[in-house]
C-alpha cells in the first residue's frame, strides 16, 4: 500500500477548519501538483477553487431556502411543452438576469394558471445560484407583517430588509384592496426600490386595474407609475397546468 499523502495533523487542521470535504479530492490534487511542479501559490488557488465549486450549490440551496421559494419551481421543471404563450426571446433574456443588475423590474402578467408564480420563482432561484439576495411573498402576507411588525418594534427593520434585497419578488400583487397603511407600504418599497433594486411583481389583473386596489389614489398612482414605467413585462396566456394536473386526465377508460 502507498503511503497516505495526507498526515494526522493536516487532516486534523483541515477538520478544524471545517475543510474536511477537501480531503475527497486533495490526494489527486497532490497528484497533479507533482507531476506539473506546481507553483505553491498554484496549488493552492487549485484546492480552494475545489472548495468554492463544493460550497457554491449548499449556498445556493441555502440562499432559496431563506428566500422562501418553492424547491419544485425551477427553471429545469419549467415546461416548455406547456400550452402557454409568451415572448420566449424576453424569457431567455430575463434568465440571464441583466435586469437585475441593471436594478430594472419585471412585471409577469397573465390570468389564473398559466405558471406566473412557477417563473418568478425560477428567476428567483437563478438569482440566488448567481450570490444575489431574495425574498419572495404573497403580497397580501407581506403587508401583514409589516402591519404586525409595527406593534412589536421591528418595522424599520422589517423594511429595511426589503428595501436592501437583491430581488423582491411579490407574488399576487394587487389581487386584494389594499388599505391606506398597505399602500403606503407599497408606495415605500417601491419609491426606495425604483431604479437601485429589481421588484418582480406577479399579478392576474391589468396594471391600469392595481389603482383601484389601493386606498390613497396619491400614493397609489406614484408607486404604480415608478413600478410600470422602469419594468419588462412578461404576459403569459392559454390554458392553466392545473387543469392538466386535474386526478384522472388523461386516464385511458
Amino acid at each position: 500500500m502507498s503511503p497516505d499523502p495526507i498526515s494526522a495533523e493536516l487532516r486534523q487542521v483541515l477538520r478544524s477548519l471545517r475543510l474536511s470535504p477537501m480531503l475527497d479530492t486533495l490526494p489527486e490534487r497532490f497528484a497533479l501538483a507533482r507531476g506539473q511542479k506546481m507553483a505553491h501559490q498554484d496549488f493552492l488557488e487549485l484546492v480552494l477553487a475545489d472548495e468554492v465549486s463544493r460550497r457554491e450549490p449548499v449556498s445556493a440551496t441555502n440562499r432559496s431556502r431563506a428566500a422562501r421559494l418553492d424547491p419544485r419551481m425551477t427553471l429545469e421543471s419549467w415546461d416548455e411543452t406547456a400550452a402557454i404563450t409568451y415572448d420566449r426571446e424576453l424569457w431567455s433574456e430575463l434568465i440571464s438576469l441583466r435586469f437585475v443588475e441593471a436594478g430594472s423590474h419585471l412585471l409577469i402578467l397573465g390570468p389564473v394558471g398559466v405558471g406566473k408564480t412557477h417563473a418568478a420563482t425560477a428567476l428567483g432561484h437563478v438569482a440566488c445560484r448567481r450570490r444575489h439576495s431574495v425574498v419572495m411573498a404573497r403580497t397580501d402576507r407581506l403587508l401583514k407583517r409589516l402591519k404586525a411588525s409595527r406593534l412589536d418594534g421591528t418595522y424599520e427593520a422589517e423594511m429595511r430588509r426589503l428595501i436592501a434585497v437583491d430581488v423582491l419578488v411579490l407574488d399576487d400583487f394587487a389581487i386584494h384592496p389594499l388599505d391606506t397603511t398597505e399602500t403606503s407600504d407599497i408606495y415605500e418599497v417601491v419609491v426606495e426600490r425604483h431604479r437601485r433594486r429589481c421588484i418582480i411583481a406577479v399579478s392576474n389583473r391589468e396594471p391600469p386595474e392595481w389603482l383601484a386596489t389601493m386606498a390613497d389614489p396619491l400614493l397609489a398612482q406614484g408607486a404604480v407609475d415608478r413600478l410600470v414605467n422602469g419594468a419588462h413585462e412578461l404576459v403569459l396566456e392559454g390554458e392553466s397546468y392545473r387543469r392538466r394536473q386535474k386526478p384522472g386526465r388523461g386516464v385511458t377508460r
